[in-house]
């Protein structure tokens, strides 16, 4: 991938904010775009087009599964994000199954313990 990064639709952000807004979570930039964390451990965001999530290594075989389109998530060429996933626009199209995915990404994550930032380099 060369060059900057495609902005997210406003109609993705908004449909991921609205998803989101029951779950007790941190709203933060990245990737150019918006990503949610839980106990300082990204599980969810937008990138580019797309919306990709964490799972859990059970239901990343199950999404997979149940969707073969899906693909593990990388924002850079040759930088796959090991426990990422990146959904179809048939997924987030399709409400609870949306709903479903971002259940099990977030009961994953909230499971991880509480992430401590790296103190940066001066």
């Amino acid at each position: 991938m060369c060059g900057k990064w495609r902005k997210p639709s406003e109609e993705l952000t908004n449909l991921l904010d609205t998803m989101l807004q029951p779950y007790h979570c941190q709203r933060r930039k990245m990737f150019g775009s918006i990503t949610y964390f839980v106990n300082n451990n990204m599980f969810t965001g937008i990138h580019e087009d797309t919306i990709f999530l964490r799972l859990s290594e059970e239901d990343r075989i199950n999404l997979l599964k149940e969707e073969p389109e899906t693909e593990q998530f990388e924002p850079l060429d040759g930088r796959k994000m090991r426990e990422y996933m990146v959904l179809t626009e048939e997924i987030y199209r399709d409400i609870p199954k949306l709903e479903k995915w971002l259940e099990r990404s977030f009961l994953f994550v909230s499971s991880l313990p509480l992430k401590i930032p790296k103190k940066k380099k001066k």
